[in-house]
């Protein structure tokens, strides 16, 4: 007789809707395939996608990867490999792809979507970097080719990408501007923010021009009012779909949307500016796994500074580490 799968906790949605659709639920702790790492979270990282995710607004899960759960990156500790690189008990961050979510406590990863986490960083802040960092990073450098002394508008740049993003531009020595609320303009500037711009108070459109670069993390009518602040030949990248490309063909300019993607060579130059106090990821709130209903609805619902972060640590009551049997 074959013994069962050991359980663990997983915030997961078995069908699309509001806050009331997610549910923490005991499911079998996923097996690693060969090459692949089983990991023991530690923490985890809330992002927009989840509730886009559980409201059924994000095209790439569909009803038939039902039930599915939520979350993308992490801080866990590695505790099955066949890496030499990355050997049992080692603290890694990452992000997983569409196959396993972060929000459980354990998951699967493949050795080029994580990094050993630096030692400027504890398992919390860890859990905060990745999928926001290489979002900031893939846009500005990769979509955006942000270079020293150009011109970047960096919208919502207190939030959990925006944070990333100025800091990752004054770093490469740009003119870094951003619009933030009110209760934000302090903190933007000491992130490096060149220019801030309280769009609660004023208009951006009113206070910068000759922009080389917008990264529009918001879209709708802050996406219509930037393509005024380009300077002929200037970009517009976007996290929120792709901008119309009529609109930027007839303004002299170019307009990209995208999504990011794991990409461990990248998060290992973050992981370098962090160590380096150039970057410092803000956690804003701490969640317990059994509240991370309560923190997706902070989420999708409220003016969040930085980053979200569920302690998967004493959360609810702990699972024995699984031990696999031959032929698993």
């Amino acid at each position: 007789m074959q013994t069962p799968p050991p359980l663990m906790h997983a915030v997961l949605i078995r069908h699309f809707g509001g806050p009331e659709a997610v549910e923490l639920a005991d499911i079998p702790v996923p097996v690693p395939s060969d090459g692949e790492l089983l990991l023991k979270v530690e923490a985890a990282s809330l992002n927009p996608v989840d509730w886009k995710i559980r409201s059924g607004r994000y095209p790439v899960v569909k009803e038939d990867k039902l039930p599915f759960v939520l979350g993308r990156d992490f801080s866990a500790t590695v505790l099955q490999s066949d890496d030499a690189a990355l050997p049992a008990g080692t603290l890694v961050h990452g992000m997983v792809d569409m196959k396993h979510g972060a929000l459980a406590q354990y998951t699967i990863a493949r050795p080029e979507q994580v990094v050993p986490v630096p030692g400027a960083l504890d398992r919390m802040a860890a859990a905060a970097v990745p999928l926001a960092a290489l979002t900031a990073w893939q846009g500005l450098f990769v979509q955006g080719g942000l270079r020293a002394g150009q011109r970047v508008l960096i919208h919502a740049g207190a939030g959990g990408v925006g944070h990333f993003a100025v800091q990752f531009a004054k770093a490469r020595g740009a003119h870094v501007i951003t619009t933030v609320s009110t209760d934000d303009v302090e903190l933007a500037r000491n992130l490096g923010a060149d220019e801030v711009v309280d769009h609660v108070q004023e208009r951006f459109e009113t206070k910068t021009r000759d922009i080389d670069l917008v990264f529009d993390l918001i879209g709708g009518e802050v996406q219509e009012r930037s393509w005024a602040v380009l300077r002929r030949g200037g970009t517009l990248v976007s996290t929120v779909g792709q901008p119309p490309k009529e609109r930027a063909d007839a303004i002299g300019v170019r307009a990209v949307g995208y999504q990011a993607g794991p990409d461990a060579g990248q998060l290992r130059e973050i992981d370098a500016l962090i160590q380096a106090g150039k970057v410092r990821p803000v956690v804003s709130r701490k969640y317990a796994l059994g509240d991370a209903k309560e923190a997706l609805r902070a989420l999708e619902d409220g003016h969040v500074t930085g980053k979200l972060v569920l302690d998967l640590r004493g959360a609810v009551a702990d699972v024995p580490d699984p031990i696999y049997w031959p032929g698993a």
